[in-house]
């Protein structure tokens, strides 16, 4: 597969883990501890987990691709393993919020709590700031 295909692909990938976030985001604004304040919003918290998914799975996937087709990086230069890390960290509390939110959806739980949801979006927005700085590359 060429560069630009996989390149387009990682970033298509980090485009919907973002959409994922917003949309984390906005559900935790519109819901409580009882459950939603609006009616039908919780709707949305299944297209944010699949989003969520693909994008997760999409940005690890294709960014080790890249840094192993690509001549002049490799997975074990330090801001791709910097950028491992945090996609771990973002992962473990977006699936965790997502699972929340399917609860919620289904009246067994309780909306994810904000720890995680600033787990994921304080983690996905360094992951994006190393990414296009690329520090000590």
């Amino acid at each position: 597969m060429s560069y630009d295909w996989l390149l387009f692909l990682h970033v298509l990938a980090a485009f919907c883990a973002v959409t994922a976030v917003v949309m984390f985001v906005a559900l935790y604004l519109a819901t409580d501890d009882a459950g939603p304040s609006l009616p039908g919003v919780l709707g949305l918290s299944f297209l944010a987990g699949r989003l969520w998914d693909v994008g997760g799975a999409g940005t690890l996937i294709f960014g080790i691709w890249l840094a192993i087709h690509v001549d002049g990086y490799s997975v074990t230069d330090g801001w791709i393993l910097a950028a491992i890390v945090l996609w771990a960290i973002a992962g473990a509390c977006g699936a965790r919020v997502s699972i929340a939110y399917a609860k919620l959806r289904r009246g067994t739980g309780a909306r994810a709590p904000l720890a995680l949801h600033l787990g994921v979006s304080v983690g996905l927005l360094l992951l994006l700031i190393d990414m296009i700085y690329k520090p000590g590359a």
